[in-house]
C-alpha cells in the first residue's frame, strides 16, 4: 500500500491548495486497490479524513479502501445521509427517524405519523438512485453554531437543535451536499456515486435500509429476518416512551436537574428488574421440565450480572439455582484448536470438552452426584479436585458462556430440558433522529472501562484485541441468537453519560503516532455528545456496576 508524505514550510492558504492537489493525485493513482475496491477516504496522521478535506499541516497520507473497517462504516453512514436527503426532497414535512440496526440493515419509521406505503418507499428508493447517479460531492465544512441551529430549526429537526444546545463549541462540523446539511459525527464518502449497493425493504410499518455485509461490501446479500432481535428493540422503544427520552439532547437536558435524573435512573433500573423477573416467571412456567438455563451474548453485554440477578429472581419464584460456568470445560491450552492466525482459539466451540459437559449434565439431571470440573486459567488446565453437585426437584442449573445458544454445545440434552436466553446491549437512544448509537460502540466503551478497572488493560490494548473479539462474536454468537427462548436487553439509556467519565481519560492516552488513534478520536468525538453523570448515582446492583466497579455482587 502506498503512503504519501505531505511536507510544508508554512501554514498559509498555499499549503491547503498544495495538500488538496496531493489528495487529487492520490485519488487518480489509486482509485481502486488490487481487490477492486474503491478508494473512499484517507488516513492522515492516523486520523480519517474525507477525500474532500484540505489538510493544512505536515503528515503521512494513507489511502483507505471500501473493504477496510473504516471504509465499510463510512459507506453505511453515507447511505443513511443520501436516504435522508431523498426523503427530505420528497416528504419535507414528514419526521423520519433512524431507529436501530437489524442484521445488515437499518430500520426507519415515521414519528407520530401514518406508516410508509410501498409507493412511498419506492419513491424514496428511486430518488436515492437518482442522487447516486448524479455523483454529487459530499463536502465536510465548519459553520458557526448559530448558523447550524438556524438551519436545523428551519428543517424541523428540533432533536438536533437540542443536541447542539448542550454543545458549547462555536464551530460545528457538518457535511453538505446539494444544499442538504447534516451534523458531521465523522466524515463520509467523497460523493454519492460510490453508493451502488443498497435496497429499501418495507418492514413493520416502516422500512429497512439494506446494505452489504462486511465480507463483500460491493455485493448485496439477501435480507435475513431476525424477529427476536426486532422484538427486543420494539420492547425497549416502548420503554423509551415510558421514560420520555429518546435522544441524547433530551438526556443531556435532564442531567441538569439532579432530582429528575435520579428518578429517571430508578425507573430505568426498575424496568430492567421487571424484565428479569418476567424471564424467571417464564422459566417457572416450565418447572419440572426445564433443568438448565443457558445464557449467551456478545462481549460486554452484561451476562455475568444478568445471571446473578436472574438467580435471585429464580429464588423468588421457588427455585434453588446452581451457577456453573462453561469456562470450566475448557480443554488444556495445548489441546485448544488454532485459529487462522495460528493462535489458540479460545472462542471456538471445540475449545470446550463437549462430551464431558453432556455426560455431567445427563448424570446431574438423573439425580446422580456429579463431579464438575474447575478450570485454572493460570495453569491452563483443570484442577485435580472439581466441584461435587447433585440436583433435587427445586434445583435448576444456570450456565453462562458464549456458546450457550449453540445446539452443538448440548446435543445429548433434549430441547425440552433447556431454556435459552440471549443477552445484548441494544440502546434505544439516538444522538438525534438521524444518527443512531451503535450497539457495538456501546459495548466497546463498556469493555474499555471494565478492562482497565479489573484487568489493568490500557484502552490501546482493548482496541487492539477488539477486532478478534468481534470475529469470534460473528462466528460463535450472532448466528445462534435465533435459538433463544427469550432475550434481555442490558442497555441503560443513561450509561454512556456515566461511562464517559471513566473512558475519556483512558482513550486520550492513545497518542497520534499510533494507528489506533483514528478509532480513539472517533470514540472521543462520540462521547463528546454526552453530558457526564457521576457514578454515585448508579445503584449498587446495576448491570453497569459490572463495568465501573463497586457492585453489590461478587464476581
Amino acid at each position: 500500500m502506498k503512503e504519501y508524505t505531505l511536507r510544508t514550510s508554512t501554514r498559509t492558504g498555499a499549503v491547503i491548495i498544495r495538500a488538496h492537489k496531493i489528495l487529487s493525485i492520490l485519488f487518480e493513482e489509486n482509485e481502486q486497490n488490487e481487490e477492486g475496491y474503491p478508494l473512499v477516504a484517507l488516513r492522515f496522521n492516523n486520523e480519517v479524513y474525507s477525500l474532500n478535506s484540505h489538510p493544512d499541516m505536515n503528515g503521512h497520507i494513507e489511502p483507505l479502501y471500501l473493504n477496510c473497517s473504516d471504509g465499510i462504516r463510512l459507506y453505511r453512514r453515507s447511505l443513511c445521509y443520501v436516504l435522508e436527503m431523498a426523503a427530505r426532497d420528497l416528504f419535507p414535512k414528514r419526521h423520519l427517524i433512524l431507529s436501530h440496526s437489524l442484521g445488515h440493515s437499518y430500520y426507519y419509521h415515521l414519528d407520530k405519523e401514518p406508516v410508509f406505503s410501498n409507493d412511498d418507499i419506492s419513491l424514496i428508493k428511486n430518488r436515492m438512485i437518482d442522487l447516486i447517479n448524479q455523483d454529487i460531492p459530499i463536502i465536510p465544512e465548519l459553520i458557526c453554531w448559530q448558523e447550524a441551529v438556524d438551519y436545523f430549526r428551519k428543517s424541523n429537526q428540533e432533536d438536533t437543535v437540542s443536541l447542539l444546545k448542550q454543545n458549547n463549541k462555536s464551530r460545528i462540523k457538518v457535511n453538505i451536499s446539494n444544499k442538504y446539511m447534516a451534523l458531521r459525527h465523522e466524515c463520509l464518502l467523497p460523493s454519492t456515486g460510490l453508493l451502488k449497493a443498497f435496497d429499501l425493504i418495507p418492514y413493520s410499518g416502516g422500512f429497512l435500509l439494506h446494505y452489504p455485509d462486511s465480507s463483500d461490501p460491493l455485493t448485496l446479500q439477501p435480507f435475513k429476518d431476525q424477529p427476536l432481535l426486532f422484538s427486543i428493540y420494539r420492547e425497549y422503544k416502548s420503554w423509551g416512551k415510558i421514560l420520555n427520552v429518546n435522544t441524547t439532547g433530551k438526556m443531556n437536558a435532564m442531567i441538569t436537574n439532579k432530582q429528575e435524573m435520579s428518578h429517571f435512573i430508578r425507573v430505568a433500573e426498575s424496568l430492567h428488574n421487571k424484565k428479569i423477573a418476567q424471564i424467571a416467571d417464564q422459566v417457572l412456567q416450565r418447572k419440572g421440565e426445564v433443568k438448565v438455563v443457558l445464557i449467551a451474548g456478545p462481549s460486554s453485554s452484561g451476562k455475568t450480572t444478568f445471571t446473578k440477578k436472574l438467580c435471585t429472581q429464580l429464588q423468588v419464584v421457588g427455585f434453588n439455582p446452581i451457577m456453573v460456568s462453561l469456562d470450566d470445560y475448557y480443554l488444556r491450552h495445548d489441546e485448544v484448536p488454532l485459529d487462522e492466525f495460528g493462535k489458540p482459539d479460545l472462542e471456538a466451540l471445540k475449545a470446550l470438552d463437549i462430551p464431558l459437559l453432556n455426560q455431567n449434565l445427563l448424570q446431574l439431571f438423573s439425580g446422580k452426584e456429579t463431579n464438575f470440573p474447575i478450570f485454572d486459567f493460570k495453569k491452563g488446565s483443570r484442577l485435580e479436585k472439581g466441584r461435587t453437585l447433585q440436583m433435587d426437584e427445586r434445583n435448576i442449573l444456570v450456565m453462562e458462556g458464549i456458546h450457550g445458544l449453540n445446539k452443538d454445545l448440548t446435543p445429548d440434552i433434549p430441547a425440552s430440558r433447556k431454556f435459552k436466553i440471549y443477552i445484548s446491549a441494544l440502546t434505544q437512544l439516538n444522538l438525534d433522529d438521524h444518527n443512531r448509537i451503535s450497539t457495538t460502540d456501546n459495548r466497546l466503551i463498556r469493555r474499555i472501562v471494565r478492562d482497565h478497572q479489573f484487568r489493568n488493560y490500557t484502552a490501546l490494548k482493548t482496541l487492539r484485541i477488539w477486532p478478534s473479539v468481534r470475529r469470534g462474536e460473528d462466528r460463535n454468537i450472532f448466528p445462534n441468537q435465533s435459538q433463544a427462548d427469550t432475550a434481555f436487553n442490558s442497555a441503560l439509556d443513561y450509561e454512556l453519560s456515566v461511562l464517559k467519565v471513566y473512558a475519556e481519560p483512558l482513550i486520550k492516552g492513545i497518542s497520534p503516532d499510533i494507528i489506533e488513534y483514528a478509532e480513539a478520536k472517533r470514540l472521543l468525538s462520540f462521547l463528546d455528545n454526552f453530558s457526564p453523570i457521576p457514578s454515585y448515582m448508579v445503584p449498587a446492583d446495576s448491570i453497569l456496576r459490572e463495568f465501573i466497579g463497586n457492585s453489590s455482587f461478587k464476581y
